[in-house]
């Protein structure tokens, strides 16, 4: 009997510890990704731009790019700047809009990406896709996933808290997102990728019953490892799916509806996912999941973050229109307003004020 097996496109090195920053020239040189230290560095005028002068020293042979922001026009921009050098690679170092114009831009010249995040606020960091600001609003672009991620836990302590906290949110949404998947294969057919699945249900479980804090080294790795296996479980299905349900289809309609007072992504997808646990009936689940969320200092209720229940309501309804094709609990209920409603008075009461 023939062993089939498949090749699973994921980083060469993964490299999650404290000072490991320190050695990022080191580690890709020995991993083959830059003997001769050419490489183009991308950075933001923010946490990037701060770094560069402790990195400078130990990349002599590095171009520095600074972009603009997260935008398309930003990473085609980036994309012609590198044109004229010759690069082994191209290092995106900063926080997740530098990361997804990096990783735009290296797609579209032809060079590997190293992801050199200094936050944890979503698994962007590993995902083979790049969303990007346009002219019609925000667009997912597929490219590659990252030759190597870098993420130095010191950098990681150095980021405002409300970046972890979203991190924590994205990663847990996984659990509401895999529940999904698992219904539309009930219901539609819809085929599940075993891998990517458990890979994806994993790493939202680490983060879920992990009983450490942000503050907390042995926490931000569990974090960290988390958000990396997410993007490779994308990477595996070929799709956002293992990560994405109901939970990211409410933080679409945030986004959408609200664009000037949305929050962070991991917020909405907490909160989203939370919700979406108490609408397909795993009420002690959804309790569970806010009680954690609660804990790391995340909102469970819409008005934690700055929306009112009719609004909340509003997002939920627009929600199944963000991601057309994707069957999740809000296509399978159809719920209308009044009945999100009601919904949601149980839910409040449910995981309690």
């Amino acid at each position: 009997m023939p062993v089939l097996t498949r090749l699973i496109p994921s980083p060469v090195v993964v490299d999650i510890r404290p000072g490991a920053l320190d050695d990022l020239a080191s580690v890709l040189a020995d991993e083959r990704i830059s003997h001769s230290g050419k490489l183009a560095v991308a950075v933001s005028d923010g946490s990037g731009a701060r770094l560069r002068e402790r990195l400078a020293p130990s990349l002599p042979g590095a171009t520095w790019y600074e972009v603009g922001g997260g935008t398309l026009d930003d990473a085609v921009r980036l994309a012609g700047d590198m044109k004229a050098g010759h690069f082994d690679a191209l290092v995106g170092l900063g926080g997740g809009k530098i990361i997804d114009c990096a990783k735009f831009a290296a797609a579209r010249v032809g060079l590997p990406l190293v992801a050199v995040p200094t936050n944890l606020a979503h698994d962007g960091l590993c995902s083979p896709v790049a969303t990007l600001d346009n002219d019609a609003g925000r667009g997912s672009y597929g490219v590659p996933n990252p030759i190597a991620v870098v993420i130095d836990l010191d950098v990681i302590r150095e980021a405002p808290v409300r970046f972890v906290r979203a991190g924590i949110g994205d990663a847990v949404s996984n659990i509401s997102a895999i529940a999904d998947w698992e219904l539309a294969n009930r219901v539609t057919g819809e085929k599940i990728d075993g891998l990517a699945a458990a890979m994806a249900r994993q790493a939202g479980e680490a983060v879920l019953r992990h009983p450490g804090g942000i503050g907390e080294n042995d926490f931000l790795q569990v974090l960290a490892e988390s958000l990396v296996l997410s993007g490779i479980a994308m990477s595996v299905s070929g799709d956002s799916r293992p990560s994405s349900g109901a939970c990211h289809e409410i933080n679409h309609a945030f986004d959408l509806l609200f664009p000037q007072r949305a929050a962070a992504h991991g917020e909405q997808c907490g909160l989203g996912a939370a919700f979406a646990m108490y609408l397909r009936g795993a009420h002690e689940e959804s309790a569970y999941m806010a009680q954690v969320l609660r804990r790391h200092g995340l909102p469970v209720l819409p008005e934690e973050i700055g929306f009112t229940v009719d609004e909340f309501v509003q997002a939920v309804e627009f929600a199944p229109q963000t991601r057309p094709g994707r069957y999740t609990i809000l296509e399978h209920l159809d719920l209308k307003t009044d009945q999100i409603k009601d919904t949601y008075v149980d839910y409040v009461k449910a995981i309690g004020s």
